[in-house]
């Protein structure tokens, strides 16, 4: 994370420096679809035993679409405010249950919805030409997610989320395809860790067939998008 801290401030001095070499302001808008390569559901943040809070469940390849504002200061140095919108359910976490007098274990469909905001501050690379931009960005997020759970005929609700500050890094690449128009490909990295309070909407539930008794009613989960995120879009420039 001290790695992510000090390219931000490097990103900053640079911008410092060109801010008021150019007269090329104007605003974009980038529209795009993200590829998150990998994150983890914990489903036992709290527990006292380490491998019991440490294990997770995988959820990969989750698509989301994004959308960023960009203010160019000059042909150096821009800023952008970004958000995405990701969710994606997978099976294979197991619940504990009650049937009948006997704990069982029973599959789930869980996943997430998680939305960032963030604020970046881009350099562009000195090699780049007319047609062809490379910059490098990084800068703030603010990351908000809550926890999805199908499991027999019963749902789950947010009781308590808690949005986590964090530090991203970003490398891109954008081509001019008309005057105004271009495409983008960029990736970013990442890893906010979000703790959720859950609640099932019942806790007496029909499962396959059979009439379980789930054993809490409130349950705490941490979601970690730590993955590295591909992006790729279209980009307008409003001069």
């Amino acid at each position: 994370m001290s790695k992510l801290k000090n390219l931000f401030f490097i990103l900053l001095i640079f911008g410092a420096n060109n801010f008021a070499q150019s007269k090329e302001e104007g605003f974009t808008l980038n529209l795009g679809l993200g590829l998150i390569s990998s994150s983890k559901i914990f489903p036992n943040p709290n527990s006292s035993n380490l491998i019991e809070r440490n294990k997770a469940f995988e959820i990969m390849n989750i698509l989301s679409p994004t959308l960023e504002i960009k203010y160019r200061f000059n042909e150096e140095v821009s800023i952008g405010l970004s958000s995405e919108y990701a969710s994606k359910m997978n099976k294979g976490n197991f619940v504990s249950a009650l049937s009948g007098s006997q704990i069982v274990e029973l599959e789930s469909e869980d996943g997430y919805v998680f939305v960032p905001i963030e604020l970046s501050v881009y350099q562009t690379l000195p090699f780049s030409t007319e047609n062809f931009k490379f910059n490098i960005g990084g800068g703030l997020g603010y990351y908000m997610a809550y926890l999805k759970r199908n499991l027999g005929d019963t749902k789950i609700s947010t009781v308590e989320s808690s949005p986590v500050f964090g530090i991203q890094v970003s490398a891109s690449v954008e081509y001019k395809l008309l005057d105004k128009l271009g495409i983008y490909l960029q990736t970013k990295y990442r890893a906010p860790e979000i703790k959720v309070t859950s609640r099932y909407e019942k806790n007496i539930v029909e499962y396959k067939g059979r009439t379980i008794t789930i054993l809490q009613d409130d349950f705490d989960s941490k979601i970690s998008v730590n993955g590295v995120v591909l992006l790729v879009g279209l980009t307008y420039n409003f001069d």
